[in-house]
């Protein structure tokens, strides 16, 4: 018997909510276009009005009698909730004409929103400067998530949505930093907007112009990766300063949240008891010297032609920097480009490829695995290993100093493995599709760890505008399912789902 009990009146208005929203973040990118006098304003100002017409329909025809968010609901307008904002963000694209193919500008607007920064655009910058706003802006939605957005001014209506950020915070920590979860969505986003300004601010500084630097703080912030220049962050490698800004604000983008929020408020001691903090400031700094090692020692003798001026700053300088560039843009899956780092040998490609599944920490807008499970899997698998010796023991896993419950350890194990068998049977199906085997493998890595660059044709220097129709789809399905950990999608296809409680 299947459910007739979900309450699809507040799941109509929490979706009509945020097409809402999501129209207004579109009318935001018309002035540019006003502003360079290009005639996509009309294609863009069409589509935010569209949208907006069709969440005010949602929205006030569906008044539910109860405003109580169940977990199914939850599950339900979080997914959908992706899904719309993923049709509705396309329309600019269309309507102006810019990606007038409707595969290709759905793949550009879920790789948009889901922060994986693939693209299939050939020629960047030659694209309408309120389409690369609006194709930023994209990223800096979905990069903490419009739901969470949306749980902020949900008081107003009446409606609670403790199970809305459980199903769409990242990661197994949902740390709250004050009792009622409308005030935590509104500093996650408060903590957000002031980092994102900050680094608007510090790379127009270092010399960009003020378009530029805006799109490319919205794109690090939310570890999203799209830039509006055809090199990526290579078209600035004679400008060091904006580099490492950029490495900066990716790194603080793939720290929790939480932790950000202490470090506003001065409490520093917080951040280095952190254990994930821990493995993840020291395995950056680790992988950033055995890659510079690799540049100096052991790369390719075409490395020269993919860094425009190695020399400039001096050899080490720029190894270092590349590395440290390259390393913390995939581990956050920012998926930002300083240089082609599948030039630096096979085994600095194959370093690369296993941070595919590693990720940033958990409450962070980086998307992947996340470290604090690789470290309480780690820990649990040692722990076999002591009650091989000691049957009769009773050890927990212990994490940042408190005992981890056994539930949450079989989840997150459950969750590493479902998520490489998806990675294996996805590899699979896109060289069916027509890719070869590298390309199948980084392009599912890529897409399930909303990574963006990845290896053979569609490696650093190259796009995805070669897939196949049906493998574009595949791909957008696989970053909605990274973007929102697995188990919030896949479970709406399970029968228990849709069974009557």
């Amino acid at each position: 018997m299947y459910s007739h009990n979900l309450n699809l009146k507040i799941i109509y208005r929490f979706l009509g909510l945020t097409s809402m929203l999501n129209g207004v973040f579109m009318l935001i990118a018309v002035p540019f276009s006003l502003y360079h006098q290009e005639e996509a304003y009309k294609g863009i100002l069409t589509g935010g009005i569209v949208t907006i017409a069709i969440g005010l329909l949602l929205y006030f025809f569906n008044k539910p009698t109860s405003t109580n968010i169940q977990k199914k609901e939850g599950y339900l307008i979080v997914t959908l909730g992706w899904l719309i904002l993923s049709f509705t963000g396309m329309l600019p694209y269309l309507f102006s004409g810019s990606i007038p193919n409707i595969s290709n500008a759905f793949f550009e607007t879920i790789s948009g929103y889901s922060t994986t920064g693939s693209s299939i655009l050939t020629d960047i910058e030659s694209m309408p400067k309120g389409i690369l706003f609006w194709r930023s802006a994209t990223h800096w939605i979905g990069g903490m998530g419009i739901i969470v957005l949306t749980i902020a001014i949900l008081p107003l209506l009446g409606i609670g949505g403790m199970q809305l950020f459980m199903a769409e915070a990242p990661g197994p920590s949902t740390d709250k930093l004050h009792p009622r979860i409308s005030d935590t969505a509104k500093r996650l986003w408060l903590i957000y907007v002031i980092l994102t300004f900050s680094e608007f601010f510090l790379l127009k500084l270092a010399g960009m112009t003020w378009f530029d630097a805006i799109n490319h703080a919205m794109a690090t912030m939310s570890t999203g990766g799209f830039s509006t220049k055809n090199d990526s962050v290579a078209y600035y490698n004679a400008m060091p300063l904006v580099q490492y800004i950029i490495i900066f604000f990716m790194f603080v983008a793939g720290t929790n949240f939480v932790l950000s929020y202490f470090a506003l408020k001065g409490q520093f001691q917080k951040i280095f008891k952190s254990e994930e903090f821990k493995y993840y400031l020291i395995g950056f700094i680790g992988l950033t010297f055995v890659i510079a090692t690799i540049i100096l020692f052991f790369q390719n003798p075409d490395l020269e032609t993919t860094i425009e001026h190695p020399m400039i700053y001096g050899k080490v300088e720029s190894a270092f920097r590349h590395a440290a560039f390259q390393v913390i843009s995939v581990i956050t899956t920012t998926g930002f480009v300083s240089a082609d780092f599948t030039m630096w040998s096979f085994f600095a490609t194959a370093i690369f490829f296993s941070l595919f599944f590693v990720g940033g920490s958990a409450g962070s807008t980086s998307g992947g695995v996340k470290i604090v499970r690789h470290i309480i899997m780690l820990k649990s698998s040692f722990l076999e290993f002591k009650k091989a010796l000691h049957p009769n023991a009773i050890i927990p896993v212990r994490y940042d100093e408190k005992p981890v419950n056994q539930t949450i350890v079989f989840n997150i194990i459950s969750f590493f493995i479902i998520y490489m068998l998806i990675f294996v049977v996805s590899s699979t199906i896109l060289t069916l599709m027509g890719l070869d085997f590298i390309s199948a493998l980084g392009a599912a890595g890529s897409s399930l760890g909303n990574i963006g660059p990845a290896l053979g044709s569609v490696s650093p220097v190259d796009n995805y505008a070669h897939l196949s129709d049906p493998a574009k789809w595949f791909c957008s399905f696989l970053m909605l399912i990274g973007r929102l950990e697995l188990f919030t999608v896949l479970i709406l296809f399970s029968p228990f789902f849709w069974r009557k409680n």
